[in-house]
């Protein structure tokens, strides 16, 4: 009995078996053709691909949510690609001092920056900042301030150790005669800023601190606002700004060494360190990877000339293609780069099948000008439909609002028709130079062959394991997730992605928040009332909230400090020192240590005894310290700890001094650094919205986003990007996903001329693609934007694995006994190897993108080798004993 389908491919087996043998007797020809070709294609890519990584590019600008963030971004310009400067200091004085060096510098620098703004260190808080304070905290501010205030006057006139030590001992003395005084917060601060010197981690005290009446804390922090200049043909294309910045803040003194550091994070420097990580992952298990695929082509071909066939076929079908990308898009973007990762799983498939065929006549005893003549036309007509099916699978992506990955779609779509026409051109050109036969064999079972019988042996096994499977696949997939936090994808211990985390947690600054303009106050007003009511929502901040209440009582209790405090004379330096400076400094600290001892001894109920206790402890290791040092040491010792006690006490002081001369404003006497970032030029009004839930949790996000939407549809901000970036992509995916899967049929059912054989192409494709989103669930590794790029890949080779050997099987007439014994079976599993070891390497990646997506790949992969090598042949048997019969 004569199978229709063959006749039926007959037209396309000649035409190849006919340009196969071309090629081998013209291969000298064909292969300086070829390296002529790849020669000019190498420049013309090097002078003309460019790369395009801006992210916002990645989908369709028609979406609403891109069109709400392009208003915003139009209408508040200042806020868009920005780096987040994270000042961090032992004290607030020197975390302002530091930012306003950095930020004057870097305003200077206009090649790099195109905006600078610290929010917190205007001189126009530092003036005001009493009336942001509320009254009652004012009367507190202004009781304390009284009362320190001949103490502050006595130190700032004679700031030294001694005179420091003096001022505490007499005011330890008053405690101890029965005044009322607070002394506690600076006995306190004194006790720890000399256990940090003590103990290797100098920090300076913090007068702020003291005259607010608040414990120290470990560490202050000031952010900047940058905005660098961008250049989009860079790979990276902050690298020049982020260098001239860390450049200006060793000019402003911020050094590694120093008391101040600084961190770098926004979502610019956030996408620069994730390329960074997902190129140097991929860097690194470049080596491992090509050692592993090429001792894979080894097992597969044994013989280097046939490896050599395959790299070589792959190298000319990447710079072809990457020289239609040039041509075509004219860039590549962070999505469409993997076009490279793509075309080398499913080329070498190609490749590895036409060899493999090769090789299978040539053990049969044919020479090799007839080898080359069948295995060009069996594979010809074979990988044509593949690359039909491969190219229609890509191409699906095109009309998709995803154009990141559409581009990709274009350039691998085409690709694949590049990499049948390099393997079956360059291919057998390369094989008249290469040994024409390969060591002898015996045609008998294959080694993977003898495995396989198993699943045909247990056929009903085969049948109930999968049903099983399948039906518990199903009751899983429901659970199968999207992961919409950009964060989650990135290496967790990069500097970008650590401090943009520890911001987020800070609910004051956190740069995760959604935003809303009003078209006037009025707007403005009643959408910041109606969203404060919801509770996904902590707070909401607009201009207004700026202008403080209440300004004419506070004015009045500003004035009063101001007179309390009365005139504060600070010395410009230190009086030059008289005799023994030292021993000056080690009597004042023993006098301190007596009157605390008679203190803590006369005065046990009393509430500052704890603070009086830990300072005298500080300062017995202090004596200990000094007991056994030499007399240098001990003199740069108490040097250090005079300047670690008095450092922020003129900033602190002239701080102070300039916030007693707060006067009333309005909102119009905002400054315009300030205003412009909250109120348009065309009289927009921003609103900025903090959830009230930590939005790391996709639930919680989704319920902040969808809650704020209720109230303004036009909202915009890193919230709502990630999550209508994500739905649109999945909404991309299934959408390319039930096109592909309608053109493939269509393709299949013209091509194999039965329905039947077009299920059983498509029945393993679907079963691995079900137990691959099943074992996302089991992992715990969601989908993501980077992972999903797996499935165009896992569905080009899930159709050529089966489609190959349903091919086989109707052209050959082979019953499944000898199917998986042929070089085709053969040819599956070591592509499919090939492409394992390529991506499973992936999964070591620091960048968790880059991870799951060699997680995803490696499941995915398994499982269509599974499918197609264990479940087909165990289907293909019925059908084939049926048309037998």
């Amino acid at each position: 009995m004569t199978n229709p389908n063959k006749a039926s491919h007959s037209r396309i087996y000649d035409s190849f078996a006919r340009w196969s043998a071309i090629s081998y007797r013209y291969g000298f020809w064909v292969l300086l053709l070829a390296l002529l070709v790849a020669a000019g294609c190498s420049v013309y890519i090097s002078r003309n691909l460019g790369m395009n990584t801006d992210t916002t590019e990645m989908l369709s600008e028609n979406l609403p949510f891109r069109v709400n963030m392009k208003h915003y971004n139009k209408t508040f310009p200042q806020d868009m690609d920005t780096l987040l400067v994270v000042l961090d200091a032992p004290t607030p004085e020197q975390a302002r001092s530091a930012t306003n060096r950095l930020a004057a510098r870097l305003k200077k620098d206009t090649t790099n920056f195109h905006d600078v703004y610290p929010p917190n260190v205007d001189d126009f808080f530092v003036r005001n900042g009493l009336l942001y304070e509320s009254i009652p905290e004012l009367e507190q501010i202004t009781d304390r301030l009284a009362a320190a205030q001949p103490l502050i006057a006595h130190i700032a006139r004679e700031p030294t150790l001694t005179a420091f030590a003096a001022v505490l001992t007499g005011a330890v003395e008053e405690l101890y005669k029965g005044r009322s005084m607070e002394l506690g917060p600076v006995l306190s601060g004194m006790s720890a800023t000399l256990d940090a010197r003590l103990t290797g981690s100098p920090r300076a005290l913090s007068w702020q601190s003291l005259f607010n009446n608040e414990p120290q804390k470990s560490k202050y922090q000031e952010l900047i606002v940058v905005k660098p200049r961008l250049d989009y043909t860079q790979l990276f294309p902050a690298e020049q700004s982020i260098a001239a910045l860390h450049e200006a803040a060793k000019d402003a003194g911020v050094t590694e060494d120093g008391p101040v550091s600084l961190r770098i994070t926004g979502e610019v420097a956030l996408a620069e360190e994730e390329l960074n990580s997902s190129l140097r992952g991929m860097e690194y298990a470049g080596i491992v990877t090509f050692v592993m695929v090429v001792v894979v082509l080894y097992f597969a071909m044994r013989t280097p000339g046939l490896i050599l066939n395959v790299l070589v076929c792959l190298t000319l079908g990447l710079i072809l293609t990457a020289a239609f990308a040039t041509v075509a898009v004219g860039h590549l973007n962070i999505i469409s780069i993997a076009f490279a990762v793509l075309y080398i799983g499913l080329g070498a498939d190609f490749a590895i099948h036409f060899l493999l065929r090769y090789r299978e006549i040539l053990e049969g005893g044919a020479p090799p000008a007839e080898a080359i003549h069948v295995s060009g036309g069996d594979a010809g007509a074979a990988l044509t439909a593949c690359t039909i099916t491969n190219a229609i699978g890509f191409y699906a992506f095109i009309p998709t609002d995803y154009s990141g990955v559409a581009e990709l779609g274009i350039i691998s779509g085409t690709g694949m028709i590049i990499s049948l026409l390099v393997t079956l051109t360059v291919g057998p050109a390369l094989l008249r130079y290469l040994p024409k036969r390969p060591p002898a064999k015996a045609i008998t079972k294959s080694s993977v062959g003898k495995v396989l019988e198993l699943s045909l042996r247990w056929h009903k096994v085969t049948y109930a394991i999968t049903l099983i499977a399948s039906i518990a696949a199903l009751v899983i997939l429901p659970q199968v997730r999207f992961d919409y936090n950009l964060l989650n994808m990135q290496d967790p211990k990069g500097q970008a992605v650590r401090t943009f985390q520890e911001l987020l947690a800070e609910a004051d600054q956190s740069p995760w928040h959604a935003t809303a303009l009003a078209s006037d106050r009025k707007e403005a007003e009643r959408l910041a009332k109606q969203l404060t009511e919801l509770p996904e929502v902590s707070k909401v901040l607009t201009i207004l909230d700026f202008v403080p209440s209440e300004q004419d009582e506070k004015i009045q209790l500003i004035e009063e400090m101001a007179l309390t405090m009365g005139p504060i004379i600070t010395a410009t330096q230190p009086p030059p020192p008289e005799g023994d400076v030292a021993a000056q400094q080690r009597k004042a600290l023993t006098e301190m240590a007596n009157t605390l001892d008679r203190f803590i001894a006369g005065r046990p109920e009393h509430p500052a005894l704890a603070t009086a206790r830990t300072l005298r402890s500080s300062l017995a290791a202090l004596f200990a310290r000094l007991d056994a040092a030499g007399t240098d040491e001990r003199d740069r010792l108490l040097s250090s700890m005079e300047n670690d006690l008095l450092l922020t006490l003129p900033a602190a002081l002239q701080s102070l001094h300039i916030a007693t001369e707060a006067v009333p404003f309005e909102q119009q006497d905002l400054p315009a650094p300030l205003a412009s970032r909250w109120q348009s030029r065309a009289g927009e009004y921003r609103l900025a919205i903090y959830p009230e839930e930590d939005l790391n949790d996709n639930a919680a996000l989704r319920r902040f986003v969808r809650a704020v939407q209720q109230v303004t549809p036009n909202a915009t901000g890193a919230p709502m990007v990630s999550l209508e970036a994500g739905e649109a992509v999945v909404q991309a995916f299934i959408q390319a996903f039930l096109l592909a899967l309608a053109g493939i049929i269509a393709a299949l059912l013209i091509l194999l001329r039965s329905l039947k054989y077009t299920l059983l192409v498509l029945l393993p494709l679907l079963l691995s693609s079900l137990f691959t989103a099943t074992f996302t669930v089991v992992l715990n590794v969601p989908f993501n934007f980077a992972n999903i790029i797996a499935l165009p890949l896992l569905l080009g080779l899930g159709i050529d694995s089966s489609l190959h050997m349903v091919h086989r099987s109707l052209n050959n007439e082979m019953v499944s006994e000898l199917l998986i014994h042929t070089s085709t079976a053969r040819a599956i599993f070591y592509s499919a190897l090939t492409a394992l070891v390529d991506f499973a390497s992936l999964m070591f990646s620091s960048h968790q993108g880059t991870a799951s997506m060699g997680i995803m790949l490696t499941v995915g992969l398994t499982f269509t080798l599974l499918c197609t090598l264990v479940i087909l042949p165990a289907l293909l048997r019925a059908p084939v004993r049926r048309a037998e019969a």
